[in-house]
This record gives C-alpha cells, sequence and structure tokens, in this order.
C-alpha cells in the first residue's frame, strides 16, 4: 500500500488514560473549539483541519446525514469501480467472519467518498436512516462532518476516530477506522472503514485490522491485474519445445524450436539424435529422471549453447512413458518472455506531449525543453510538486524518443516494501531467498531494456539501497539477487521527484554521488498556482470529460465560479483541480456550477491570498467612478464588521466567495486595511 506518512493517524492516548476519559477529553476539545473556534494542541492535526474545512463549508453539527446519489448516477460509479469491489468484498468478508460478533460494520466507498457496500449486521435500518450510512451516499467531510473516511481520502492516510472527535453531534457515539485503498499507479480508487455505533469498543487492534485489509486489497489488485496479462501472454505465445529420449538424444524439434535457433529444413534433421546436454551445458541432468518420473518438472533460468551463440531461456523438463522415458523441453526466450510480459502487461508510455493541457507560457516553455531532452539519452530528473503531472513529463519525453517502441516501466519507489525493494528493481534467480518463483523473476531494469525506466518518487528510496541504484545507473549493468553474472542493459532512466533532491542531500537524506548522477537533464514543472492561464483551460476540459460520459447531465460553469477557481491556491495542482471537477460535477444540482458550488473543491478560507507585502503587491490600476464608489462601500462595511470578512459579506447579502473575489477586483486586502485602520487609530 502506498505509503508516503511516517505519523501514525490512529488517535492515541497515555497508557492509564482509559475510553471514558478519552472520550471526555475529545469532547472538550470539540465545545472548545465550538465556542472560540480555537484548535487544542492534544487533537490529531488532520481531524483538526477537517474541523475548520466544515466550519468554513458551513457544514451544520446538527447534520451529519449522507447526501443519496440519483440511482442513473450512482448505478455508473458502481460501474466504474466493479473491479475494486470485486476484489474488496472477499476480503472483507475474510475479516468480517473474525469480527462478527462484535458490533462493528464494514464499509467500502470510492476516491469520492461514495458508498459501494455495506457489509454486517449490526447496521440496523434505523442507522441507515438516521445517517444515510448506506450505498448512494456521499460521505465526505463537507457532506457529513469529519469522520474518518473523508479524512482517509482528502489526507491519503489511515486513520481512526472516536466520539467527538468527529464533526457531527450525531455521529458522537460512533468509532471508526478507515484506510485508502491505491490503485496500480499509486493513485487513492477507494476507502475501507470498520464502523461501530458503540464508540466503547475503540482499539488499535481494530484499527490494523483496516489498514491490513486494505494493504491486501491493493495486493490483490496488483496480482489481479499481473495474472490477467501473464494469462494473455500464455494464451498468445507458443512455447519452443523438443523431445528427448531416455538418452537425452533430440528425437523431434517444433516450428517454434526452428524459429528459436533459426534453423533451416537441413539444420532440423541434423540436430536429431544431437546429446541436448552439451546444448543445455549448466543443467544437473543426472537429477532428471528422478525428479521428472515422479511426476516432478525441472525448472531452470538458464544458458542454451548452439553453435557458438548463448541464448538466456527458462527451461522447463518433464517426463512422459511410451515403453520408455522420454523428455518434454520447453524452452522460452528471455527477451522474448519479458517483450511479451511488456506489452501484456502495459508497460508503455500511452501519453505524448499532445496530451499536456496547457496556455500558460511557462508551462509550454516547460513542455519546449522537454522536448529538446527528447532528442537525447542523457538522464532526466523531473521535479514538481504532487499532481503538476511528472510521470505524464516522461511518458511524452519517451514517446517522443527513439525508443518510443521499446517499454516504459514505471517504478513508484514509494510504495515497494524495503525488504522487496532489490528483488523488486534488480530480479533474482530461482532459490535465492524464500518464496521465490520456481523460475526467478526479472526485476524493473530488465523489463525496461531498450526503453524508458521511470523512476518515481526517487527521494523516497531508501538511503541504503541509493549506492547499489547507483551503480546501476552508472553501469548500466545488474545482477540478479542469487545470480553470478552481470547483465548489462540498453535503457534511458527518467527520475521524478516531489522533493527538493539537493537539499536531501546537503541535509544527508539522500546521496549527493546519486543526486548528481541523476541530475543531468533537470525539468522543473511548474504548480498550477504559477500557471494561472491553464487553471479555467484545464477545468473546461475536465468538465467536458463528464459531459461526454453523461450526456443527460451537462454542466457549465459560470463566470463566478471560474473566479474561484481562479482565486484558488491549488496545493493538489493539476490533480486536485481534475478531481475537484469530478466532485463538483457529481455533487452540484444545477445545470451550471456557481460559486456556491466551490465549497466541494476547497473550503472558503483557502481562497484568500496570502498576505500581501510591498514586493509582492500587483500594481491596482485606477478605478472608474462606479468601481471606486463600491470600493469606498466595501471598505466602509469591512471598518463597521471590525474588518470580520464573514460579517461584511453577510452586511452586504453576499456569499464570503464573492466578497473576496470584489475585494480583489477592487484592490482591497482586508488584512492590510485592519493594520492600516489600527495604526492611524494608535
Amino acid at each position: 500500500m502506498h505509503q508516503d506518512k511516517t505519523a501514525n493517524t490512529a488517535s492515541t492516548s497515555t497508557k492509564t488514560e482509559t475510553i471514558e476519559e478519552e472520550y471526555k477529553r475529545y469532547k472538550r476539545y470539540w465545545d472548545k473549539f465550538m465556542a472560540t473556534g480555537e484548535i487544542d494542541p492534544g487533537l490529531n492535526p488532520v481531524v483538526g483541519r477537517s474541523w475548520i474545512k466544515c466550519r468554513n463549508a458551513g457544514t451544520s453539527i446538527d447534520g451529519g446525514k449522507g447526501k443519496l446519489l440519483d440511482d442513473n448516477v450512482f448505478q455508473s460509479i458502481y460501474d466504474a469501480n466493479r473491479d475494486l469491489i470485486e476484489t474488496a468484498m472477499p476480503v472483507m468478508q475474510s475479516v468480517y467472519e473474525i469480527i462478527n460478533r462484535t458490533d462493528y460494520f464494514f464499509v467500502l466507498t470510492d476516491s469520492v467518498g461514495y458508498v459501494l457496500e455495506v457489509l454486517g449486521a449490526f447496521l440496523t435500518d434505523e442507522m441507515q436512516s438516521e445517517l444515510n450510512f448506506r450505498q448512494k451516499a456521499l460521505w465526505s467531510d463537507v457532506e457529513v462532518g469529519t469522520n474518518a473516511i473523508g479524512i482517509a481520502l482528502d489526507y491519503d492516510t489511515p486513520v481512526q476516530t472516536m466520539g467527538a472527535e468527529h464533526y457531527c453531534v450525531a455521529q458522537h457515539g460512533w468509532t471508526c477506522s478507515a484506510a485508502p485503498i491505491h490503485g496500480e499507479d499509486g493513485e487513492i480508487i477507494g476507502c475501507l472503514d470498520l464502523s461501530s455505533a458503540n464508540y466503547r469498543t475503540k482499539n488499535l487492534h481494530t484499527f490494523g485490522l483496516v489498514v491490513a485489509a486494505a494493504f491486501s486489497i491493493e495486493s490483490m489488485l496488483k496480482h489481479s491485474h499481473a495474472t490477467r496479462m501473464l494469462q494473455k501472454t500464455l494464451d498468445g505465445s507458443p512455447e519452443s519445445t523438443l523431445l528427448l529420449d531416455s538418452n537425452f538424444r533430440v528425437s523431434l524439434v517444433n516450428q517454434a524450436m526452428r524459429e528459436f535457433f533459426r534453423l533451416s529444413d537441413k539444420d532440423s534433421r541434423e540436430i536429431i539424435g544431437k546429446d541436448f546436454r552439451q546444448t543445455a551445458p549448466d543443467i544437473d541432468w543426472p537429477e532428471v529422471p528422478q525428479l521428472a518420473q515422479n511426476g516432478g518438472m525441472l525448472v531452470r533460468n538458464t544458458r542454451v549453447v548452439f553453435r557458438g551463440n548463448e541464448y538466456h531461456c527458462a527451461l522447463n523438463v518433464t517426463a512422459f512413458y511410451d515403453r520408455t522415458w522420454n523428455y518434454t523441453v520447453s524452452i522460452r526466450n528471455q527477451k522474448k518472455m519479458i517483450a511479451d510480459a511488456n506489452h501484456y502487461m502495459g508497460n508503455r508510455a500511452q501519453y505524448t506531449f499532445d496530451d499536456i493541457m496547457a496556455r500558460d507560457p511557462k508551462m509550454l516553455k516547460t513542455i519546449s525543453l522537454a522536448k529538446k531532452y527528447a532528442m537525447y539519452d542523457g538522464i532526466v530528473l523531473i521535479q514538481g510538486e504532487s499532481g503538476t503531472g511528472k510521470e505524464l513529463f516522461a511518458q511524452s519525453i519517451h514517446n517522443q524518443s527513439a525508443r518510443a517502441n521499446g517499454p516504459f516501466v514505471a517504478v513508484n519507489c514509494a510504495s515497494i516494501p524495503r525488504d522487496l525493494i532489490e528483488s523488486e528493481i534488480f530480479g533474482y534467480e530461482k532459490g535465492a531467498f524464500t518464496g521465490a518463483l520456481n523460475d526467478g523473476n526479472p526485476g524493473k531494469f530488465e523489463l525496461a531494456n531498450h526503453g524508458t525506466l521511470f523512476l518515481d518518487e526517487i527521494g523516497e528510496m531508501p538511503l541504503e539501497f541509493q549506492a547499489k541504484l547507483l551503480r546501476a545507473v552508472e553501469t548500466l549493468r545488474i545482477r540478479r539477487i542469487g545470480g553470478k553474472k552481470e547483465i548489462p542493459l540498453d535503457i534511458r532512466i527518467i527520475a521524478a521527484t516531489n522533493r527538493d533532491l539537493q537539499r536531501e542531500a546537503e541535509r544527508g537524506r539522500f546521496r549527493q554521488d546519486l543526486y548528481y548522477r541523476l541530475n543531468v537533464l533537470n525539468l522543473t514543472v511548474p504548480p498550477l498556482r504559477e500557471r494561472k492561464e491553464d487553471i479555467i483551460y484545464d477545468a473546461g476540459i475536465f468538465l467536458e470529460r463528464y459531459n461526454r460520459k453523461y450526456p443527460g447531465q451537462k454542466k457549465t460553469m459560470s463566470k463566478g465560479f471560474e473566479d474561484d477557481l481562479m482565486l484558488y491556491n491549488w496545493p493538489g495542482n493539476v490533480r486536485e483541480l481534475q478531481n475537484g471537477i469530478e466532485r463538483t460535477f457529481y455533487a452540484a444540482s444545477g445545470s451550471t456550477l456557481e460559486p456556491s458550488d466551490f465549497q466541494f473543491i476547497a473550503s472558503s478560507d483557502a481562497m484568500e491570498a496570502p498576505p500581501e507585502t510591498e514586493d509582492s503587491r500587483p500594481e491596482q490600476k485606477p478605478l472608474s467612478g462606479k468601481s471606486q464608489k463600491a470600493a469606498d462601500q466595501y471598505r466602509r462595511v469591512l471598518v463597521e464588521a471590525d474588518f470580520d470578512t464573514e460579517k461584511a459579506a453577510e452586511l452586504l447579502e453576499i456569499s464570503r466567495a464573492t466578497f473576496y473575489r470584489r475585494c480583489r477586483k477592487y484592490g482591497i486586502s482586508p488584512r492590510n486595511l485592519a493594520k492600516e485602520y489600527r495604526s492611524a487609530k494608535e
């Protein structure tokens, strides 16, 4: 499971604190926040952020009831998540058998927070009616108040909540544990939640169960995908096969084998009767008869030598009895196997520079530089915040390069467990360690041969592995775990990170030599907030996608909604914009997205610009007479409201988001105006 967090987000208490004491402590925190708006330092930070988000979004503490979707819309969402549901339900059933005598129940949601499935006898009809904790309900923080599902999805972290940690009063008797579920690309595709209406049942074992179950679902999704691809590979790839007699002499060669060795008809006849043991000299042939005759199969990654040429193969030997023991030998060319695996497992780049949606000069300049880099084989280091599209650039560089017909193998360095990273990257031979596959396994470097290896989130690579990675990057040669020979490779490496690697190297958290080796062709992708011209442009493209997908529910953006998009800071960049437009499309009730619908993207306090300085304040053009009167009115109202922006918006009978938008239009900074006014009074 994707892990980029170091903090344990399950709520913990002191060793001597009882459940009841913990419950009362959270209630005190909640009462304090409701009375003063202050977050107690003892509160889980993500819970505090969620409380603020709920308050700013206008979520009622007396609410907490999920919003139900239209049946047709829900069915489309359900169908889109069918793989997740079919994979998750058996895991949920298995875990539920362990806890079925408790009053817990399971909930599975999609990436937005819509409830897809509910499992558990203790979720009564009364509970479902009271809270809409059922299929089709939206269970986000803004909709139902702070809850474990909303936090897990919003902050990409497992979490346990209890009692008054929930924002809405109706949930104060509950305890919930939730963990996000990630797909193949590391993106959140859903959430698994284990809830009880009895807060006294809270325990860390429940939290651990949810985290383990989510990890199991992620592993099964990955395994299911690989299994389907492997099945297609086997179905479409006839094996090279030959028959041996009891003395290991060749008695028959099939067409695939003749093609493998490039044998003419004459060559095929001449190979008959030859001792095959000389062709595969590294096999322990004396063990073959006993093993095969006992119903076993000899499987080896080995070399086959023919006419002075070496072929690296996977070789299988089985026995059949026809008056004497005979043997069937199947040979699979490792190069072809890797090529087939790359093809069927999707190890190819899908995106080109044409897929990068941009109008802003900064982004166009970045694209132009990336196109230049594509002409060369040097290592590219792509740096940028999360959500800016670093993999999109990596795939585009690959597809514009001379390696476009080769594989594109992406590795998320943050998602591989430390004890498996070497075998995943470099591969392993048979018997290299307990649990290794019988015929070994190629690593990501081998799979990327004659193509591109994309090392995503390289900044998360364990420090102790970086020395081995450095050698592989410098020499383009690797040795499998348990292997005796180095394998030369022809690959191009692209690395990406959202960290400042130079600073990480200076602080000793990343090897300096590896940093300098990777930082050959540097490409920095600007964040969305620095390329304003792309915000409305990209939002329109995303909205049109959903209009095409759901033609009966087409939506447009109002000028006010577009203004709010421009005001927002977009910490999650294009990914946040895309997810926000999708969420708003589903949740907004009208055919036109209005400023009030911006709550489905971000809370209103996030829209206020950071404090201005003399250097950062833009030059304000002179206002017209009408605009100047409006600006004067806004200043007077702010003074009257004692610079409380929410109160000022109420006096003007407009929304807080509209108030901020017009203040910016008139060149008014509420913070700076308050400072000037109070300084003048002093």
